[in-house]
């Protein structure tokens, strides 16, 4: 007997999420906004912060935020409003809170894979789909799935991680309508990647009761603050609230979050900015013999190199930090994952892979 075996098999057999060394590094490997606030906002947001009760614990100011973020989400004013420690708290609240015998979640692979890890986590059965070999949902699998499965929670990225696309509407309505039909499962959509993308889910909300609305604070600029919330029928939200730990909402990322709200206009001004740095990165992609860039809709770009271990130590040596992400599923063999960053750190990227891709592509092993 050791200590050790206290804990579950399972989680034995886990492996801890694990952060990369950044330090010195060009960052573009997190899927982070890469710009500061402006020298003026950061003293305004330092002297507000600085006037923070440090000393309470999280009170009522936290009801300013959810009014701040229903006005700037537009949240229907019937609806609930849940607040996470950024979204990975929400996808495990909704894991322990529908973690009955049996339950099962379920998502398309390769997609987040917080939501395979807090379903396993909570004791849920994960059921993975793949997509199809240009990462677009297999609805005739998904539709099988949902049927055989019946599951409790069904994810659907919107724009995928780490694919970056926007999945077909037709096909997301069908996937909505087989949950709906089962009438005991709940579908959430998760639009983290929303300040990038060209549409939004939004809508249904309202058209479908069992959806929830799942947005984050940190694609939006605020990674450090972690603030992620999810939005829904109110009695569904409830639900998620009675496990939502007291005071999971710190006073400081509660000022932060309503600071960056009330200067909504500077973090669209730079959202706007990575887009355009997006299509410029993916047009340098498209002229390199030895890439295939896929669609983006998202602050990341998915890339299939030759050799994707080779191109990431090589754009490391340079002082590039990229993620590589041909190890998480099949789909992915040799892909790596760019995020966009500033001008002249995409400057850099450009540079750097039109030296390391020279040689034209092989093939596709998708």
């Amino acid at each position: 007997m050791s200590l050790l075996d206290v804990f579950r098999p399972d989680v034995r057999a886990m492996h801890a999420y694990v952060v990369q060394d950044a330090a010195g590094y060009i960052k573009l490997d997190a899927m982070e906004n890469p710009f500061t606030l402006p020298p003026a906002l950061q003293g305004e947001l330092g002297e507000r912060l600085g006037k923070v009760a440090l000393n309470r614990y999280p009170g009522v100011r936290v009801y300013d935020l959810h009014a701040a973020l229903r006005a700037y989400a537009h949240v229907p004013a019937d609806y609930g409003l849940v607040l996470g420690n950024g979204s990975d708290e929400l996808i495990s609240l909704l894991s322990v809170a529908c973690a009955q015998p049996g339950a099962v979640a379920l998502a398309p692979l390769p997609g987040f894979v917080m939501y395979e890890a807090f379903a396993k986590q909570s004791g849920m059965q994960f059921v993975g789909v793949p997509l199809t070999p240009d990462f677009e949902l297999d609805g005739p699998a998904m539709l099988a799935a949902i049927r055989e499965h019946k599951p409790a929670l069904t994810y659907i990225a919107y724009p995928n991680n780490p694919t970056a696309n926007l999945w077909d509407d037709a096909v997301i309505e069908q996937i909505v309508a087989a949950v709906g039909a089962n009438g005991q499962g709940l579908v959430i959509i998760d639009e983290a990647y929303q300040p990038f993308a060209s549409k939004s889910y939004l809508d249904c909300l309202t058209k479908h009761p069992h959806v929830l609305l799942m947005r984050t604070l940190s694609k939006f600029g605020l990674a450090g603050v972690r603030l992620g919330y999810m939005m829904g029928r109110k009695d569904l939200i409830e639900q998620v609230e009675k496990v939502r730990p007291p005071y999971n909402i710190s006073v400081l990322n509660v000022e932060a979050a309503l600071f960056a709200l009330e200067h909504a206009d500077e973090f669209a001004r730079q959202a706007a900015t990575i887009k355009s740095e997006r299509e410029r990165l993916l047009a340098a992609l498209a002229t390199m013999p030895g890439a295939k860039a896929y669609p983006s809709q998202a602050n990341m770009i998915l890339v299939r190199v030759n050799d994707a271990a080779a191109a990431f130590n090589a754009l490391k040596a340079r002082g590039i930090l990229i993620k590589n992400v041909a190890g998480l599923h099949r789909l992915l063999a040799n892909c790596i994952r760019l995020t966009v960053g500033q001008a002249s750190e995409n400057d850099a990227l450009i540079a750097a892979l039109a030296d390391i891709l020279r040689e034209p592509l092989i093939s596709n092993p998708a």
